[in-house]
């Protein structure tokens, strides 16, 4: 390869002149008027993708464009739901929670309500039974002691009757031993 190009040097350096310059050309096998229609056939080339097919590409290019931006755009706001979603969630978690601990509460206080309710029925409702006992008992004293002063009435009458037999009638000695019995009580 470098004999080719000390070839090409010598050539180029024996020859002078316009004349010299175009059989270098003609030498390196450039032909001008192959060289022009080359040139206006690459830019008429260059013309119709410019008009035609770069116009199609670009077109396309910007379509894919668009859709990346848009799936990257649906890609965000599916995250944004997907947070929001949880931050609701979370938030309802915590008001169960809180509503959860609330019933508890509610439950519970209403439990101790009951249970003082029931005692204090209970409580009443002996304190009503001790009360009755009370006044059976008082009946039953009040029934005995007049059961046990007609017997004493009797009794006296039956002893009196017999110690004083016709001093007196049956009235007087009834209001005497009423009188004895009374202030007895006393």
């Amino acid at each position: 390869m470098s004999s080719l190009f000390t070839q090409f040097a010598a050539t180029a350096a024996s020859e002078h002149g316009s004349e010299e310059k175009a059989d270098i050309l003609t030498s390196l096998g450039i032909d001008w008027t192959l060289l022009a229609m080359q040139l206006i056939a690459f830019l008429i080339l260059v013309w119709i993708l410019g008009k035609f097919v770069y116009p199609v590409f670009l077109r396309i290019i910007d379509e894919r464009q668009e859709k990346l931006d848009e799936a990257g755009k649906a890609a965000e706001q599916a995250q944004e739901k997907a947070e929001a979603a949880e931050e609701k969630i979370a938030d309802s978690l915590k008001q169960a929670r809180k509503e959860a601990a609330d019933i508890v509460a509610t439950a519970k206080a209403e439990a101790t309500q009951m249970v003082e309710k029931a005692e204090a029925q209970a409580k009443t409702r002996s304190e009503r039974i001790v009360a009755e006992a009370h006044e059976d008992i008082q009946k039953d004293v009040l029934a005995a002691r007049k059961t046990l002063e007609k017997d004493t009435i009797s009794l006296v009458k039956k002893a009196a009757g017999l110690a004083v037999a016709g001093i007196a009638d049956e009235q007087l000695d009834t209001a005497l031993i009423k009188q004895s019995v009374e202030g007895a009580k006393k």
